[in-house]
């Protein structure tokens, strides 16, 4: 009897396919995906509900058609020799059961990018709940400043490259190792597929709530992860998380590297003499109770310090000599939506962050409140996730904004994946902030909340924005709003 999912492969001979088809191409992961298989020499097509800015620019630029909706006949178009589908397509799509009915050859997005390209590379995998995108985006830029040609796939748009894929001819591939499901078939984590040698663990506290139970069943899929490193590979981990040092070195064979944003704490990789200012984070870097020289990063706050040294302690065992990484460092541009800035406005700055679990909103400020201490910060916060909409978060929320002066929230629509009574509390928590001094406020629509800042805006201020998808084109409709006050001389 056929397998009820179809002719699902997890490995083949990447010389046995030509023409690949993408289903769900449109989102960032598969778009970029597709980007890279057109790079290296396969004939590419897609398909997806709904094809809009930026990504449907990037895909005609790449030469790769898309078709929509989903529909059957775009496999007769495409004829492919193999079927991508994406983790957002659900058993019923139609193009799906297609695939299912036709027994055509398909595969996840993680199962293919493993076999495909991560079979003959280093795989160097950046995994953990924080830092992912700006860690790994980070060490495929060391790699490429020291001449070393690699390939990378990210999570976000690298601004040295103005994409997030990278097709070369080094031993090295850099990815982004995502903790979420692979596909409709398979509910393991992503990062299971990645065939890590070198790992980076940046941190694992409890996320994804809709499809992990607890902390517990969170940690499991990373003490799986750990234990794909083989025994001459290296397994670089965050020490400020003892859990994820528990895991590594519990679970895993390969050698354990520690790093830790903190001077003189015990890790194998710690700064010292760390200062901030407005061109971001310098400091001198200890390997292992020696000093190996100063560092200039353009970014500011710890967990960027603590990001960086994540990449030093991974490159010095890829053999890259200090002087490499430092150039790498110091030329790194930094990650769209990553403390990016997006405008200066009669002296109002707005910086667009994709923070939203509570740690980072908490490091965030920190970071731009290191970054510009003389202005007053007010925070924009978003609850968009599925974790963030919860209340398994609520108190690590009210302690997550020292350093702003003012907070403004957007309190998030019902969501089908938060039960009822799960809901975060947003007027609670903006009483818990008001209780700390800090002046905040809510709105339960993008409008009201773009007319209040930019009315009440004053020159000087500093706005940061976070969250982790398109906040309604609240950044868009504020910096309008902000030039039309301007433009009245108000």
């Amino acid at each position: 009897m056929a397998d009820d999912n179809g002719n699902v492969l997890d490995t083949l001979d990447p010389k046995s396919v030509r023409r690949i088809h993408l289903v769900g191409v449109a989102g960032t992961g598969m778009g970029s995906f597709a980007g890279m298989l057109k790079a290296a020499g396969y004939d590419v097509t897609g398909s997806d509900e709904n094809v809009y800015p930026p990504m449907s620019d990037m895909l005609q630029a790449w030469g790769i058609p898309v078709r929509t909706p989903y529909a059957p006949a775009n496999l007769d178009a495409a004829n492919p020799d193999l079927v991508i589908i994406g983790n957002v397509i659900r058993r019923v799509n139609p193009e799906a059961t297609s695939v299912r009915e036709r027994g055509l050859k398909q595969m996840s997005f993680p199962a293919a990018l493993g076999t495909l390209f991560l079979d003959r590379a280093h795989s160097v995998v950046v995994a953990g709940t924080h830092g992912k995108t700006t860690t790994s985006s980070l060490m495929a830029h060391v790699l490429v400043a020291a001449g070393k040609d690699p390939s990378f796939l990210v999570g976000g748009v690298t601004q040295n490259y103005a994409g997030n894929y990278r097709v070369g001819k080094g031993p090295h591939f850099v990815v982004e190792g995502d903790e979420y499901d692979t596909a409709y078939w398979d509910k393991g984590s992503k990062f299971l597929h990645y065939r890590p040698r070198t790992a980076i663990l940046t941190s694992v506290e409890f996320d994804h709530a809709d499809i992990f139970r607890d902390l517990p069943h969170y940690e499991a899929t990373f003490e799986k992860f750990v234990r794909l490193v083989p025994q001459d590979g290296q397994l670089v981990v965050c020490a400020a998380y003892p859990n994820a040092v528990r895991i590594a070195r519990d679970g895993g064979t390969a050698p354990v590297i520690t790093y830790v944003a903190k001077e003189g704490a015990d890790a194998d990789f710690t700064p010292k003499n760390l200062s901030f200012g407005p061109d971001g984070a310098r400091f001198d870097v200890v390997e292992r109770g020696q000093t190996l020289g100063t560092v200039t990063l353009p970014m500011s706050g710890a967990h960027n310090v603590e990001n960086a040294l994540g990449v030093i302690a991974a490159a010095r065992g890829l053999g890259l000599t200090f002087a490499e990484i430092q150039q790498g460092l110091s030329t790194f541009q930094g990650v769209k939506r990553r403390q990016e800035v997006r405008g200066d406005v009669g002296g109002v700055l707005v910086v667009d962050d994709f923070a939203h679990h509570p740690t980072a909103v908490r490091e965030t400020i920190s970071a731009i409140r290191h970054r510009y201490p003389d202005r007053r910060l007010w925070a924009i916060f978003e609850p968009r996730s599925n974790t963030s909409r919860r209340n398994i978060h609520q108190e690590d929320y009210a302690h997550a904004f020292p350093g702003a002066a003012r907070a403004s929230l957007k309190v998030p629509e019902r969501h089908d994946k938060v039960p009822e009574g799960e809901e975060l509390n947003v007027p609670k928590l903006i009483e818990a902030l008001k209780a700390q001094g800090i002046a905040a406020d809510g709105a339960t629509d993008v409008p009201t909340l773009v007319e209040r800042v930019a009315s009440e805006a004053k020159a000087g201020d500093v706005l940061l924005v976070m969250s982790n998808g398109a906040f309604g084109g609240f950044i868009d409709k504020l910096l309008t709003a902000l030039k039309a006050r301007a433009g009245k001389g108000t």
